[in-house]
């Protein structure tokens, strides 16, 4: 994935800019990104602080450590299982 020229908290603070009135076209244009970008942002981050959007970052890479650890254990599984079979 593409990694984002915007940080979490820099992605909140120009969400904030529009909460406060901003319209969106100038916010885009002041920062520099496309209208569906900004809107792809509000639909990901919108009522988020900072902190929550750490805490998710942080629970997506807890995620992302499980799953990989639940697929080795299947692949051990599997693993045994084929070898056990063909000794019988």
């Amino acid at each position: 994935m593409k990694k984002s020229r915007f940080s979490e908290e820099q992605i909140i603070g120009i969400l904030k800019e529009q909460q406060a009135g901003l319209p969106v076209a100038e916010i885009c244009r002041r920062h520099g990104i496309s209208d569906a970008t900004f809107y792809t942002w509000r639909s990901r981050y919108s009522g988020m602080e900072v902190s929550d959007a750490r805490r998710l970052k942080a629970l997506d890479a807890k995620s992302r450590k499980l799953k990989k650890l639940l697929a080795d254990a299947m692949l051990d599984v599997a693993t045994l299982r084929e070898a056990l079979g063909k000794n019988f």
